[in-house]
């Protein structure tokens, strides 16, 4: 048997980074570019096109709601070790 395979084996974003930017675009109404200025503010760096990026691939896969939902209920939740992200 194998194991299955990592969906981010292949971007160099940590996967926290990642599920953080479709969790945000998802769940928020929010626009590309709207996902791409908060993160901005908060000292990530990131294309509008990697937003878009990530949600094509990852965002459709799974429901707004089924990761860390009670953490996005409460307005924050961690983006990396020792970061976290609020949404008021």
């Amino acid at each position: 048997m194998s194991k299955a395979a990592n969906p981010f084996r292949y971007f160099h974003s940590s996967p926290e980074i990642i599920r953080a930017v479709v969790m945000l675009y998802v769940r928020y109404p929010l626009s590309l570019r709207n996902v791409e200025d908060l993160l901005f503010e908060r000292g990530y760096d990131l294309c509008h096109e990697t937003v878009r990026l990530w949600w094509n691939r990852f965002g459709r896969c799974s429901p707004a709601r089924s990761v860390d939902a009670e953490c996005l209920d409460s307005g924050a939740f961690a983006i990396g070790v020792g970061i976290w992200m609020r949404c008021s």
